[in-house]
């Protein structure tokens, strides 16, 4: 199915590009695999600002769009008030498939004077690509022949970046103090946020649970979160190496374009507890809990920038 083959290149090109910008993400490969277990994707997360933008759907509905064409279905809707952000939860129907957690933020729910900077920042005159209108019209459809697979992907790809010019700067710092996440939006638009290991389908005898998996990191060098989101025993556990973080660009406000140092994305990790379905069998758990949310958003908070 021509689909599926989209949808698995995009999701390897995504993850090729991630691992080079998170050495965190390639070290738990490098030793997962040296232990002769396996690394499985447990979900995908992505940030997305709610504007208006003239080349692509606003917010999440980009995503939401291509993945949807490709294969996946709406699970859940979250609402996170108190930080200003919505979010859906995305499954396909083969189960190996990462999970997808697509969020946005609310930017009319914020101060007034801060949301007219980040709406202006995000204002596009010259689109650094074209939304695939047309390549998902095909999917769709199903007349994309396969000798244009590549391309279509190419074109998918495109969007998982920032579609506006680089911030002010000025912007991206006092957009930081209303929402840290709007800070990290501007800068990355709709990069990968964190891919996620699943820690039951890794297979190594050492790293049986999350526990000794974050230990198992921390020993080897990696930087860890404090601590695991979710109690033992629990449908849903997480914790996160720190975020890998770079010189990002930004305009200056003599309209030339400079370098802030900021965080780019964290790597995940998710231990899935089992719930029963309707028919009584005990599957693992599919979702995601908002209680955990916050705590793992935090991990790409930065102190001022050097």
């Amino acid at each position: 199915m021509v689909a599926r083959r989209v949808l698995d290149l995009l999701f390897d090109r995504l993850w090729q590009n991630y691992r080079r910008r998170v050495p965190y993400a390639e070290r738990y490969v490098q030793l997962v695999t040296e232990r002769g277990g396996r690394v499985v994707n447990d979900h995908i997360a992505f940030r997305t600002l709610n504007v208006d933008l003239p080349m692509q759907p606003a917010g999440l509905e980009a995503l939401r769009r291509i993945f949807t064409t490709l294969g996946y279905h709406e699970a859940t809707q979250y609402d996170f008030p108190e930080t200003h952000l919505t979010a859906v939860h995305l499954l396909h129907d083969d189960p190996w498939m990462p999970k997808l957690f697509i969020s946005q933020l609310e930017v009319s729910q914020l101060p007034e004077d801060i949301a007219g900077l980040i709406t202006r920042a995000a204002a596009v005159e010259e689109p650094t690509f074209d939304y695939p209108y047309e390549t998902l019209s095909a999917l769709a459809e199903e007349r994309l022949d396969t000798r244009h697979v590549t391309e279509a992907v190419d074109r998918l790809v495109a969007v998982f970046q920032r579609p506006w010019a680089p911030p002010p700067r000025s912007t991206v710092l006092a957009a930081n103090a209303a929402s840290q996440y709007a800070a990290w939006t501007l800068l990355h638009g709709s990069a990968v946020n964190h891919f996620t290991a699943w820690i039951n389908e890794h297979a190594v005898d050492a790293w049986p649970d999350i526990e000794a998996t974050v230990e198992g990191l921390r020993a080897a060098g990696v930087p860890m979160k404090a601590a695991i989101e979710g109690a033992p025993g629990s449908k849903l556990r997480q914790s996160a190496t720190a975020a890998a973080d770079g010189d990002f660009p930004v305009t200056e406000d003599d309209g030339s374009v400079g370098a802030l140092h900021w965080t780019y994305a964290y790597y995940e990790l998710a231990e899935r507890g089992q719930v029963q379905d309707e028919s009584g069998a005990w599957i693992p758990f599919t979702g995601f809990l908002g209680a955990q949310t916050p705590g793992l958003f935090e991990m790409t908070r930065l102190a001022p920038s050097r």
